[in-house]
């Protein structure tokens, strides 16, 4: 267990308490919430300058055609993402309603990579308030946009899971999915890395696809970023 309790810190990177990966793995599939559904029982609503409340009630959209377009394209990747044909969100969000306190840690969260884990703590001192981890906690409970920005991805410092707005078991299988899903992959053909979901990566063809675990590794073996998607930039 050790063994593997290592090589899948590496995956989670720096911050991840000790145990959580086989915390993950141990409740992924059990009476594991269907993934593929999850997306239509979605209420998402959009105003003109992005997505701005997402619910498991169904419907949503918005007052205007440029807020409705916004609804949809955020259904649609918030589906590639739950089939695994997705690791990042280029749809914008519109966190005007939140507070400056909530704002900041919404703003922060946003900042963790695809497949990466960090306690309440951890991000309270990222905002610069390491004192206000259980404050941290309270502003993730109340996010208008969960899986967009992704609260499921704090945990508490014990390894536990924390409160998560759609419950534990689908935070556990938001968590194995992104196990799962590579977050980078290149082009052997133009030598090229994206991130997984990019237009770009989406055109490669099967036998032409490699997967890195990091921008480093692809620039190492003569890849080049992608200049459309960015994958040097971890910030959503």
């Amino acid at each position: 267990m050790d063994d593997l309790e290592t090589t899948l810190t590496r995956y989670f990177r720096p911050g991840a308490p000790r145990g959580l990966v086989d915390r993950a793995l141990r409740g992924a599939h059990a009476d594991a919430p269907d993934l593929a559904g999850l997306v239509e029982r979605l209420r998402i609503d959009a105003t003109e300058r992005g997505v701005s409340w997402i619910r498991q009630d169904g419907g949503g959209g918005g007052a205007t055609a440029p807020a409705r377009r916004l609804a949809e394209q955020a259904r649609r990747e918030i589906g590639e993402y739950l089939d695994g044909r997705r690791a990042f969100f280029t749809v914008p969000v519109d966190l005007a309603g939140a507070g400056e306190f909530q704002a900041r840690v919404l703003d922060e969260a946003r900042r963790i990579g695809f497949g990466e884990v960090v306690s309440y703590a951890e991000l309270a001192r990222r905002i610069g308030r390491p004192r206000a981890a259980r404050a941290v906690g309270n502003a993730l409970g109340a996010n208008p946009v969960p899986v967009i920005v992704p609260c499921h991805r704090v945990v508490r410092g014990d390894g536990t899971w924390g409160h998560y707005l759609f419950g534990e078991r689908l935070k556990t299988r938001l968590l194995a999915l992104e196990r799962s899903t590579p977050a980078l992959v290149g082009c052997a053909t133009t030598r090229i890395v994206c991130r997984h979901g990019c237009a770009h990566e989406q055109r490669v063809r099967e036998d032409r696809r490699v997967v890195f675990a990091s921008v480093e590794d692809a620039e190492s073996v003569g890849y080049r970023p992608c200049r459309a998607c960015r994958p040097a930039v971890i910030a959503h």
